[in-house]
């Protein structure tokens, strides 16, 4: 039995608002309470006969790059206008909604939840054999909306996924010491959590999956406006974290850019930024 039902079909098909805010607060609990940082991890979140013909209508990779670091490798990205199937643009654009946003904020607590029209970083992601994704958090501001990251939701579209393929989510407390939990990306299986500077997440571990196959998601992210504007906050990209006892690469760029942010005065960050260049 799916989680959610959804009403109408293909291109019209769309979440029930009062269904919506039922089942996110049937579940507040579950996601507060949730180690190592509020979560929640949904089999069946959709039913498989909706979800299975999508997997096919991913976009073309031929004229898209991907990412290709020691951080983040083999990894493609798609915004909902570069989809041409129907069905799945309007599922993309159904997780924007007005009622999903309303079973989110009734889920995690958190009030005034803001979807992202741009899909910045987010739409559908697909990881090739051998990709993978290091364990890190998140940026924290989306700049052209000036708001602030809170909640991400994750969909997976990978039918007969075997264990051996890999791929899984891993869910790190706030010292790197220990991961929470390890999700297998199995077709209808979704996860929500909440993002902080140090909510670290990834699926760190190369694909171990056949050739021919792929690792496929969709990634929507969500906000709030703060109170007193995002020059209150730090102002944070994607921070990566290496595991300890692992091959993980930390990302010294990164890491040398947030000092700019922090300690350079304003008018010499410029020249700070350009030293970073020549060191990494």
């Amino acid at each position: 039995m799916p989680v959610f039902e959804l009403i109408g079909a293909g291109s019209a098909a769309q979440f029930a608002e009062d269904q919506c805010k039922a089942i996110g607060e049937s579940l507040q609990d579950r996601y507060i309470n949730a180690k190592p940082f509020p979560h929640i991890v949904l089999d069946d979140f959709l039913s498989p006969e909706l979800l299975r013909p999508l997997i096919d209508k991913y976009p073309s990779r031929d004229t898209k790059t991907h990412f290709d670091r020691d951080q983040e490798r083999l990894k493609y990205q798609f915004a909902p206008w570069e989809v041409e199937d129907a069905a799945l643009r309007n599922l993309l654009l159904q997780l924007n909604s007005r009622a999903f946003v309303r079973f989110l904020e009734k889920m995690s607590g958190i009030k005034g939840l803001i979807p992202d029209p741009h899909f910045s970083g987010g739409g559908l992601h697909e990881t090739m054999p051998g990709g993978h994704l290091s364990v890190h958090a998140d940026f924290n501001i989306q700049h052209t909306l000036k708001l602030e990251r809170r909640l991400n939701f994750l969909l997976y579209l990978n039918d007969d996924w075997e264990e051996a393929f890999g791929g899984h989510l891993e869910l790190w407390d706030q010292e790197m010491k220990a991961c929470h939990a390890r999700v297998l990306p199995v077709l209808g299986r979704a996860v929500a959590f909440s993002t902080t500077l140090d909510s670290f997440h990834g699926h760190p571990d190369p694909l171990s999956c056949p050739l021919g196959r792929s690792r496929r998601s969709i990634a929507t992210y969500y906000y709030t406006a703060p109170e007193h504007g995002i020059a209150s906050l730090p102002k944070r990209t994607t921070i990566f974290k290496p595991r300890a006892a692992t091959t993980d690469k930390r990302d010294h760029k990164i890491s040398f850019e947030h000092w700019v942010n922090d300690w350079v005065p304003f008018k010499m960050q410029r020249i700070a930024r350009k030293i970073g260049d020549k060191l990494f």
